[in-house]
């Protein structure tokens, strides 16, 4: 009697727990993010006092984003001295939104490009030369190389 109500518990159980397995397809019910890329386009070399325009080519599942949510540009100095207002780009179609700047003192610049286009957000950020580095931005540079190479080195 014992074993029969055993296995009828044994019977049961199993029944149950085939009952939650999952199905195959279940991943293809949960929305899948399509991330937004960029690559940031800077020209070669700024001269002083004259108009110069930083760009952003945004991607999304391959394809050139026209029309995104929002894109703008922040640029600073790397030493504080210089910081512009967030600004919103201008679209130039294929993908490609642009910003125009005079920068009128030399150093080390930043510039973070804020997008969104379709739930994906992305705040990718480049450095860029004016006309000459001071000693304090040389210096600031090759610590920065120098943590960059120590880091490497400790990767096995």
């Amino acid at each position: 009697m014992k074993k029969n109500i055993c296995i009828s518990f044994i019977f049961i159980f199993s029944l149950l727990l085939s009952a939650c397995s999952l199905e195959q397809d279940v991943a293809n019910l949960y929305k899948k993010e399509k991330p937004l890329e960029s690559e940031i386009v800077i020209p070669e070399s700024f001269s002083d006092n004259k108009q110069e325009t930083i760009e952003v080519v945004l991607t999304q599942d391959g394809k050139m984003v026209d029309g995104a949510d929002y894109v703008h540009f922040e640029i600073w100095k790397q030493d504080g001295t210089v910081k512009y207002n967030m600004e919103e780009a201008v679209e130039e179609g294929n993908g490609t939104y642009s910003i125009s700047k005079s920068f009128d003192s030399d150093g080390l610049y930043y510039v973070k490009v804020h997008a969104s286009n379709d739930g994906s957000i992305i705040m990718p950020q480049k450095q860029f030369i004016v006309g000459k580095l001071s000693k304090s931005e040389l210096e600031f540079l090759q610590k920065g190389l120098q943590k960059q190479n120590e880091n490497h080195e400790h990767h096995h």
